[in-house]
């Protein structure tokens, strides 16, 4: 077994040290969580807009989210109900940490957050204004609220941080790959980057616009429309919400006593999967290894899967296969907790984070909720059922994006 290391070429590996999030499973960190715990699904008929005339009736909404509550009130009028989530969880992932912003430099701090979509909802009401009146209609924050960008510029105006900032559009890989980024900026300076990332695009065009994918799942039955895994995967049901994080420095974090936080990120990779005709494998595998090697850590040492879980039957083998081929037939437990809240884009890989640093935290595998019966020759350790406790000391984190975008986190308790 390879000794588990916290260090990187820069010094030791950054300490996430808040956490926030706006999912379907619950508002903040303790609900979340029991949630997760107790299997409780967080899906259910859309109500941001009548579904009726659509083949996709059901998603993960946050439970009595209140932007007057956790948003400036200039804001709402100027912002997507996407940037509303992530501005609420931001606050609460800061007042999480501890830290004291007005003591750090404002240039040593940051902001790299994910987006699917953007301002989708946003952008409908403005479009539809133009279409039906003329364009004196439309609003001027509709050159901004749409922008996928929007979110981190928010985020940053709002808590003076003006170090690097950016956002990754890499689907649902995209919020992995914010952590990687926000990695990056610690080895450069950094000493606090807002990360992770939020979605919400349950609106008429925003659930068109999923539809065309193909991947959805259009059983009628909530309970039984997304089975990763399972023999009647059928495709997945969309959500809102997501997590947002605090990225430390070690350093940072030492020097105010923050300690080991809920966790560090110990290695990241990310990779593109090839054309489907060139007849070359998918990357997942090789960007999982590679993810592994950064942290300097081998497959003996990886105690939970936390699975992308497509909840497609070719994409869900392929994912099986390379989990199989780094770490042998079912050799490490695998779990997918997004069952509860569907997929939530460039939110959802920064949930399961987050998920994954508790279940570091407390011993604890959640379980795959609703997949009952496992595909044939999927050879994984699939967690169903009930929570599994477990000595745990490290975490994969898989992830992958519509149109190849394949990514790979190493988390270490």
């Amino acid at each position: 077994m390879t000794a588990p290391t916290t260090t990187t070429a820069s010094g030791a590996a950054p300490v996430i040290t808040g956490m926030g999030i706006v999912a379907p499973t619950g508002i903040g960190v303790d609900a979340h969580w029991a949630s997760v715990l107790a299997g409780k699904p967080g899906i259910g008929r859309i109500e941001r807009f009548d579904p009726e005339g659509y083949p996709v009736r059901h998603a993960g909404q946050v439970p009595g989210f209140d932007a007057q509550a956790g948003v400036p009130s200039r804001l709402i009028s100027q912002t997507d109900h996407w940037t509303h989530l992530a501005l609420a969880a931001g606050q609460a992932a800061l007042e999480d940490c501890g830290a004291d912003l007005a003591r750090i430099p404002e240039y040593e701090m940051a902001v790299v957050t994910s987006s699917s979509s953007g301002g989708t909802e946003f952008g409908q009401k403005e479009m539809t204004a133009l279409y039906r009146n003329d364009p004196s209609w439309v609003g001027a924050y509709q050159s901004i609220a749409w922008f996928y960008a929007a979110t981190t510029g928010q985020l940053s105006i709002r808590h003076k941080m003006r170090g690097p900032c950016g956002v990754l559009a890499c689907e649902q890989a995209g919020g992995l790959d914010a952590i990687g980024q926000a990695r990056r900026l610690t080895r450069k300076g950094a000493r606090l980057v807002v990360t992770g990332g939020t979605d919400a695009s349950l609106c008429p065009y925003g659930l068109t616009a999923q539809l065309t994918t193909g991947k959805l799942s259009t059983v009628a039955d909530p309970e039984r429309a997304y089975l990763p895994f399972d023999a009647e995967a059928s495709g997945y049901l969309p959500g809102e919400g997501g997590a947002i994080l605090v990225l430390e420095s070690a350093e940072a974090a030492a020097e105010r006593g923050a300690g080991a936080g809920y966790g560090r990120v110990l290695g990241y990779a990310a990779g593109f999967d090839p054309a489907p005709e060139s007849g070359r494998p998918r990357a997942l595998r090789r960007t999982a290894e590679a993810a592994l090697r950064d942290a300097g850590l081998g497959p003996a040492d990886i105690d939970v899967v936390f699975a992308d879980a497509a909840g497609l039957p070719a994409d869900d083998r392929d994912e099986a296969d390379a989990i199989a081929q780094v770490f042998g037939p079912r050799a490490v437990p695998v779990t997918a907790p997004k069952t509860l809240t569907g997929r939530l884009y460039g939110g959802g890989a920064p949930l399961d984070v987050a998920t994954a640093l508790l279940s570091l935290r407390d011993g604890v595998v959640p379980a795959t909720t609703g997949t009952r019966e496992p595909a044939p020759g999927l050879e994984i350790d699939l967690v169903t059922g009930d929570a599994r406790e477990a000595a745990l000391r490290h975490a994969l984190v898989l992830a992958r994006g519509h149109g190849g975008f394949t990514s790979a986190l190493v988390l270490g308790r």
